[in-house]
């Protein structure tokens, strides 16, 4: 899923100073509506407090939704990775890259749009319930312009005691990823039964944060309900996760080396300036076969989706682990 907003609001940032490892910080999420009669979504990265977790930049955390239809036409991308993760559900995919794939549950799938991709996203009829989350990572700088790219992986599950595990990306418990990342990075699920408690081992040099799917639970001490995110700062090599309630809780762990680039994020698009995110728009209305290529193969009433208007009078600034400037 892709940020199909028909007006692309911009915020301020505000500046907050650097974290003490030990502190966690709780991010509320924002509803957004993807358009009519659409999905809404839970979002907590952008945020007003933080920009990035790791190279993490962009978190939507959506459903369990009965009824919803997914239909959403080819739409641009730039300078970044989409990573979509379904816990319940059926989306298939295409992308001017020439793939066709199916999101599953339990199955990653990773798209690199570096210089510009295109792709559709619909629901499959056959499945009632659409349950998930949809992240993206900025590309730094040197590999922001990459060609198009598509992974996928399907995770062996990862039995500790009292604890399910699937990693998505980087290694986690003795399980490492084979999908490869511009940055390095971490992106698990895990599953705590009820009354569990679980410390493990992480990198030092990672940010860290905890995004709750179902019940709530304890990161390092600090309790987060459904949907919150809570991040902690590079510093310390364990985490402790606690289920303490009678039912399992799941959560998305993210991770990853701190992102000291800025960049400047509207709508789908991510840049480096106010001119580059113009550049952008202008391509994707006025010719976007030329840079972004053509989705073969969707069918809906839609072509594929205009970008909003810019903020009139208004010059997009750069985004900053901790504000803009």
């Amino acid at each position: 899923m892709s940020n199909t907003e028909t007006r692309a609001e911009v915020h301020e940032c505000v500046t907050d100073a650097a974290h003490d490892p030990r502190e966690i910080q709780r991010i509320e999420p924002k509803s957004v509506q993807l358009g009519e009669d659409a999905l809404k979504v839970r979002r907590t990265l952008p945020s007003l407090r933080r920009s990035f977790v790791g190279a993490w930049c962009f978190a939507d955390h959506y459903g369990p939704e009965h009824g919803i239809c997914m239909d959403v036409p080819p739409h641009p991308h730039t300078g970044l990775q989409t990573v979509s993760w379904l816990f319940e559900g059926e989306i298939e995919h295409r992308d001017s890259g020439g793939v066709h794939a199916m999101v599953r549950p339990g199955e990653l799938n990773l798209m690199t749009s570096g210089y510009g991709i295109a792709h559709s996203e619909v629901s499959t009829p056959e499945r009632e319930l659409l349950h998930g989350v949809q992240l993206w990572v900025a590309l730094p700088e040197h590999d922001r312009d990459l060609v198009r790219e598509f992974q996928h992986h399907a995770p062996d599950p990862v039995e500790l005691d009292g604890v399910h595990a699937r990693v998505l990306t980087g290694s986690l418990a003795g399980s490492t990823s084979p999908v490869h990342t511009q940055t390095p990075l971490l992106g698990a699920e895990v599953i705590l039964d009820p009354g569990v408690t679980w410390e493990v081992a992480v990198e030092a040099g990672f940010e860290h944060g905890v995004l709750v799917d179902t019940g709530h639970v304890d990161f390092d001490g600090v309790r987060l309900d459904r949907s919150v995110l809570g991040v902690r700062d590079a510093g310390l090599d364990h985490l402790r996760l606690t289920n303490p309630t009678d039912a399992p809780a799941r959560v998305m762990l993210l991770g990853g080396e701190p992102f000291d680039e800025g960049i400047v994020m509207w709508w789908n698009f991510i840049g480096r300036s106010h001119d580059d995110i113009v550049r952008m728009r202008e391509e994707w209305n006025d010719a976007p076969d030329d840079r972004f290529g053509r989705v073969a193969g969707y069918r809906g009433r839609t072509p594929r989706l205009a970008a909003p208007p810019l903020p009139a009078e208004l010059r997009l600034k750069r985004r900053f682990r901790r504000g803009r400037q």
